[in-house]
């Protein structure tokens, strides 16, 4: 990589970006900056989360911006009464700090595009993982493999039950 910094101007992101798009068990991403450099502090990313998909309950020493660009989904997040689920629409912004469990959903009948910003650790995560040219659901040993990566980066996976317990249905 060149030791001169390059500036880029995306224009309509909520439309694509000229990256490809790699599927992360159920939404996609697409890598805008962070990968290509070694030195990137954070990583930003375009992320589309399709109808009726979840990221189950979870959680990492990563902080996660979230910035919805269209659609609507819901956030699972801590508040004073505990987790809570709260509609976020295009225009909202989206704070998890590190450690907080989350997760978010998309019931509705339309895609939901996000920018993520977060840690090039977790970038790197989301890169280890990602699926692409898949159109198929994630097979048991698809599940293994993300399972054991994620325990390697330290995160905490929800169980069946605790995600059940809010409204998530998942088996690993």
């Amino acid at each position: 990589m060149s030791d001169k910094l390059h500036s880029m101007v995306l224009r309509q992101i909520v439309d694509g970006t000229p990256y490809t798009a790699v599927d992360v068990f159920g939404p996609n991403l697409e890598f805008i900056s962070g990968p290509d450099d070694p030195r990137a502090d954070f990583y930003v990313m375009r992320g589309v989360v399709p109808p009726g998909v979840a990221v189950p309950l979870h959680s990492h020493d990563d902080a996660e911006d979230f910035f919805i660009l269209s659609g609507t989904q819901q956030v699972l997040i801590k508040s004073d009464q505990g987790l809570q689920w709260r509609d976020v629409n295009a225009g909202d912004y989206v704070h998890i700090p590190a450690g907080t469990p989350h997760a978010h959903r998309n019931v509705s009948d339309k895609p939901a595009v996000e920018l993520v910003i977060t840690t090039a650790r977790l970038g790197r995560f989301f890169q280890e993982v990602a699926r692409t040219g898949v159109t198929h659901p994630p097979t048991p040993t698809e599940l293994a493999e993300f399972v054991a990566v994620a325990t390697r980066y330290g995160y905490d996976l929800g169980t069946p039950e605790q995600n059940a317990a809010v409204g998530i249905a998942v088996s690993f």
